[in-house]
C-alpha cells in the first residue's frame, strides 16, 4: 500500500485515548479532524529514545506557535496500547494541547501505508515516523520518513510550511 501523500483524503478510523476526565474512550479521527487544520504526526513507540527525547518534546514546546498560526489540533499517534500512551503522556506535566492516541493493534497505520517492521528489534510492527499537516481532511503537508530517520517530521519542518 501506498503511503498517504498531499492532496490524499485523511482516512477515518478509530484510536483509543484517555480524555481529560481520565476516561478510556474511542475516538474516530474524522471526529478530531474534520472542518479544522490539524497535524498529525506517528512515532515507532512510546518511551524510545528519539520519540521520548525530540520528537515529542518538540510538538509540546511549539503548541502555542502552532496554534497561533491556526492549527486546532495536534494529534500523535504511536502503535501502543492506551495504557501504555497515558503513561507516556503524564511523562510530559507541561503539555497542554498534544493528544496521546494509541494505535494498538497498527490497524490505522496500516490504512495510512506507514506501517514499519521493526521484528528484527523485537519490537514487531510499528509506524514509520512521519508528520502530516491536515485541513479539513485533506493532506497539505506529509513529511514521511525512512527507517528510523528524524530529519523532515519535527514540529520545526511543520512550522515552515504553514
Amino acid at each position: 500500500m501506498a503511503p498517504i501523500a498531499v492532496g490524499d483524503a485523511l482516512p477515518d478510523g478509530t484510536l483509543a485515548w484517555f480524555d481529560e476526565n481520565d476516561q478510556l474512550k474511542p475516538v474516530s479521527v474524522h471526529s478530531l479532524a474534520a472542518g479544522k487544520k490539524v497535524i498529525l504526526f506517528g512515532v515507532p513507540g512510546a518511551f524510545t529514545p528519539t520519540c521520548s527525547m525530540t520528537h515529542v518534546p518538540g510538538f509540546i514546546e511549539s503548541a502555542e506557535e502552532l496554534k497561533s498560526k491556526g492549527v486546532d489540533e495536534i494529534l500523535l499517534i504511536s502503535v501502543n496500547d492506551p495504557f501504555v500512551m497515558k503513561a507516556w503522556a503524564k511523562t510530559y506535566p507541561d503539555n497542554k494541547h498534544v493528544k496521546f492516541l494509541a494505535d494498538g493493534s497498527a490497524s490505522y497505520t496500516h490504512v495510512l501505508g506507514l506501517e514499519l517492521d521493526l521484528a528484527d528489534k523485537g519490537l514487531g510492527i510499528r509506524s514509520r515516523r512521519f508528520a502530516l499537516l491536515v485541513d479539513n481532511l485533506v493532506v497539505k503537508v506529509a513529511n514521511i520518513e525512512e527507517g528510523g530517520a528524524f530529519t523532515i517530521s519535527g514540529a520545526e519542518e511543520i512550522l515552515k510550511a504553514l
